[in-house]
């Protein structure tokens, strides 16, 4: 039986716990999207988390959705991030960076020359976009051409050197929620009729291409990837997600990822699920450790351990007004809630001034 507590290794890195802090969109970037000195304290309170994902970020102007968050493209974010993984470090923690494209959830006031947003297909999600001036409405995104596919690939390529450069221990590909790569691999967004759509392998192909992309720039056991296989999250769905998943499960195999991510039910709600699927099948399939993701709290991280559903359990939105939510776990202590109005955007408040037990 694993306890949350005890050490685990994930290939050549030694993580303390079996507490993953979660990625965490705080969007609370400076200009030209640069992480400072503010971020580096942040993840710094949290780092006596095994391991510590770094909030989504975006690996190309194209590839941001929401106002304020960093990116992972120029020198200046890179030299940003290289404040924040010496802080972690420092205090003897792990930090793998995300690395996100959007896709069509984004904006044209988000966009270099006001551009549509790209995706697979020219569908528009339901929704709004968290822009500079508030939320405003999805718009149809444009369709990315054949042609442009190996450029995107490119910008993956890019960011993972850039969080090589900036000092992290590894990466996570975002392939979760209904952004680009999740877009390309569910049916409801991919409407392609070349071999990036159609048939499971054609919508699988982007997400494997960036993976045999970014293990040429990483070693596998530092690359993880994450999945939501029945979120409903940014209007995103597939029609058979236990073929769909298990399919794309199976061949991430071929590259030995250090770890695969799964947010289990609706990202950030629910937990039922149809009964034809199952998470545990997909942690059966998948020879790396297994991170499982969604509404976890102490008793039940540590029946997933028991049961030997997961190796790793992330917590997310606990992390947020507990910076030690280790020690909180460890002695049974009671957890601080957050404000939603102090999740995104903003300064200190309701960010770096959580105090510690």
């Amino acid at each position: 039986m694993h306890d949350l507590f005890k050490p685990v290794q994930m290939g050549t890195l030694a993580l303390a716990n079996r507490i993953v802090m979660a990625p965490l969109t705080r969007s609370r970037a400076g200009a030209n999207d640069v992480p400072g000195p503010i971020n580096a304290e942040y993840y710094q309170q949290r780092a006596s988390a095994g391991l510590i994902i770094s909030e989504a970020t975006q690996i190309s102007p194209q590839g941001k959705g929401y106002a304020f968050t960093p990116g992972m493209y120029s020198e200046e974010q890179v030299a940003g991030w290289s404040l924040v993984t010496a802080a972690v470090h420092e205090t003897g923690g792990h930090i793998f960076a995300q690395l996100w494209h959007v896709g069509r959830i984004s904006h044209p006031d988000l966009q270099i020359d006001n551009q549509l947003p790209v995706a697979p297909s020219a569908v528009k999600p339901a929704g709004q976009a968290f822009t500079e001036d508030g939320f405003k409405p999805f718009v149809t995104p444009r369709a990315l051409d054949l042609s442009e596919i190996p450029g995107i690939i490119a910008q993956y390529e890019h960011a993972a050197r850039c969080a090589k450069k900036a000092g992290f221990d590894g990466i996570e590909l975002h392939a979760a929620n209904g952004y680009l790569l999740d877009q390309f691999m569910r049916d409801k967004t991919n409407l392609r009729t070349d071999q990036y759509g159609g048939n499971v392998e054609n919508r699988a192909r982007l997400l494997l291409e960036v993976v045999e992309a970014v293990t040429g720039i990483w070693p596998a056991d530092r690359v993880g990837i994450r999945l939501s296989p029945v979120s409903p999250a940014n209007d995103c769905a597939d029609s058979q997600p236990e073929i769909t998943f298990s399919y794309v499960v199976k061949q991430l195999n071929q590259f030995n990822p250090g770890y695969l991510h799964c947010v289990e039910g609706a990202t950030g709600g629910s937990r039922t699920i149809a009964p034809d699927f199952s998470f545990k099948k997909l942690r059966n399939l998948f020879n790396g450790l297994y991170m499982a993701n969604n509404g976890y709290d102490l008793a039940l991280a540590n029946q997933a351990l028991r049961e030997n559903l997961a190796d790793l359990i992330a917590f997310g939105r606990p992390f947020i007004a507990n910076p030690d939510l280790v020690e909180r776990l460890k002695k049974g202590a009671p957890l601080a809630e957050a404000p939603k109005e102090t999740w995104y955007g903003g300064g200190r408040q309701g960010y770096t001034d959580w105090p510690a037990l």
